[in-house]
């Protein structure tokens, strides 16, 4: 596999590379990340077995990279290529992107972050709201579809779609329609400016490299802007120079807490989905809660 990245590597930068160190760096239930280089150059590789030939975790990856950094608004790692190889009569799934080294964060850096996703929000983009393919939050398929409105998508897509998934696991704790529909018509007058959000925005995914702020492991989508926000604050608020940053580039509407919890529970139901435990417990009461209150 090595021999083969490293070749693709060669091919698409121009200049030879041959893979002389790997140095594993973390890895999940669900991919590996390695750093491989030689004498000059460094690269971060993720890859993955994948279970099914149609199972492009990483393809939807790069694709999501790419069109953050097609903004031009915040520095994105660069994708270099990605491909599927067959090895060991299974398939292995691989992402190859810039190596960056990451540094701590001052207060300053952390405005230009929140700038310069105000910026990525204010980007051009289509009138729908949604995305062309599924793609991956997490280990967790995101579905997608474009849809006219941002009330049904997000009613829809996100959380119909997740309560219908812990349903399928034993987990019913609701009338999924209704509660579908509650959603649709709490949303429905609220018509925000489609943006391209990052979809799975944790201090997690965001870095620092020679003074630039840095997102990667996106979920991107077409949606509202608030939703990258309410990740934001859901596992402990980011600092606060980053939200003050954000406020001075486009400022928040008014009566966006109203939407926060709802906007949050998208990922809390994910994290059900996929962990269970507590955050079962944390979910069926989120779900409860904001259903009375819808």
């Amino acid at each position: 596999m090595w021999q083969f990245i490293s070749e693709t590597i060669s091919e698409v930068t121009g200049n030879l590379f041959v893979c002389q160190h790997r140095q594993v760096l973390h890895g999940t239930d669900s991919h590996q990340s390695v750093m491989i280089r030689d004498d000059a150059r460094r690269y971060f590789v993720k890859h993955r077995t994948m279970k099914h030939s149609n199972d492009l975790v990483l393809d939807a990856e790069a694709e999501g990279l790419a069109a953050l950094a097609a903004t031009q608004c915040m520095k994105i790692p660069s994708v270099i290529c990605q491909g599927v190889i067959e090895e060991n009569g299974g398939l292995q799934e691989y992402l190859v992107l810039q190596f960056l080294k990451l540094q701590p964060a001052s207060g300053a850096l952390w405005w230009r972050c929140g700038e310069q996703l105000a910026l990525i929000h204010r980007a051009p983009t289509t009138n729908r709201f949604g995305w062309h393919r599924h793609n991956f939050i997490g280990q967790t398929r995101q579905a997608n579809e474009f849809t006219s409105g941002w009330a049904q998508f997000y009613a829809e897509f996100r959380i119909g779609v997740m309560l219908e998934s812990l349903a399928r696991q034993g987990h019913k704790w609701c009338n999924i329609d209704v509660c579908v529909t509650r959603i649709h018509t709490f949303l429905q007058h609220h018509q925000p400016l489609p943006s391209l959000v990052h979809g799975d925005l944790w201090h997690g995914n965001i870095g620092f490299y020679h003074n630039q702020p840095v997102i990667y492991d996106p979920a991107v989508y077409i949606g509202d802007r608030e939703t990258d926000i309410a990740m934001t604050e859901l596992f402990g608020k980011l600092p606060e120079a980053f939200y003050e940053g954000y406020q001075s580039t486009w400022p928040l509407e008014p009566d966006y807490t109203k939407r926060r919890k709802l906007y949050q529970l998208y990922h809390v139901l994910n994290h059900a989905v996929l962990f269970g435990g507590q955050y079962l417990i944390t979910a069926q009461q989120d779900v409860n809660q904001i259903c009375q209150q819808l």
